[in-house]
């Protein structure tokens, strides 16, 4: 067992290095959005590209078990989308992801977002050449997800966590989260966001501006060379 998960690791890892060599030679940010089913990551993308629209160009790799629900939700936006079923399997992987760019051809200084299978363990073991991996909790979710998960957490650059607006209903805990998500990744950084009322959001853009503007300039740096 040990031996065939290192050939699927390896194999996918040879094809996240095609992927991040094809973003870094156009200057597209690639994002992971990873989650538990259910935390928002639909409606966060949806009010990220209606705030984005008119100021840079996004295009979205949908993955589901099932379905084409969300990838039709995104296009409604006006943004490129496609959909990667995966069937039985419980995350997307670097092979998929690298079909999904020759379909959508993301234009160059582009933000790809990736919005992986619902899933907490699976995705956390396979690299499809984002820049970022963001993991999203919502506070539906209790604050001892990061203890049950600590390999998302701990790959993962980025927290958001979702559905803030919900907190005066919820007997839940925000900051106990974050100190839960610390003790496995220090490093992390954590915003609180709600796709409904836009708290957060701003943030959230900014980090994406500036993880763009260092895509971008990676970009002219090699045009210049």
């Amino acid at each position: 067992m040990v031996k065939i998960e290192q050939d699927l690791l390896a194999k996918n890892d040879a094809f996240a290095v095609k992927n991040r060599a094809r973003f870094a030679e156009a200057g597209v940010l690639a994002l992971n959005l990873v989650s538990s089913p259910g935390s928002g990551k639909t409606s966060l993308l949806i009010e990220t590209i209606n705030r984005l629209k008119g100021e840079l160009p996004v295009a979205v790799i949908e993955g589901d078990q099932q379905t084409s629900i969300d990838a039709e939700r995104i296009r409604k936006t006006g943004a490129p989308a496609i959909q990667i079923n995966t069937g039985n399997g419980c995350h997307l992987d670097a092979h998929m992801v690298g079909h999904g760019i020759e379909h959508l051809k993301p234009s160059a200084g582009s933000v790809l977002f990736m919005e992986n299978v619902g899933n907490l363990v699976c995705p956390a073991l396979f690299d499809l050449g984002e820049e970022h991996r963001v993991v999203l909790v919502s506070v539906t979710e209790g604050e001892d997800k990061p203890l049950k998960y600590p390999g998302m957490i701990r790959s993962s650059g980025l927290m958001l966590i979702t559905k803030v607006d919900l907190l005066p209903h919820l007997d839940f805990d925000a900051d106990a989260l974050a100190a839960n998500a610390r003790k496995i990744n220090p490093g992390i950084k954590i915003l609180k966001v709600s796709a409904r009322t836009g708290e957060g959001m701003d943030a959230w853009l900014g980090f994406i501006r500036a993880a763009r503007s260092l895509a971008l300039t990676g970009l002219e740096s090699r045009v210049t060379v």
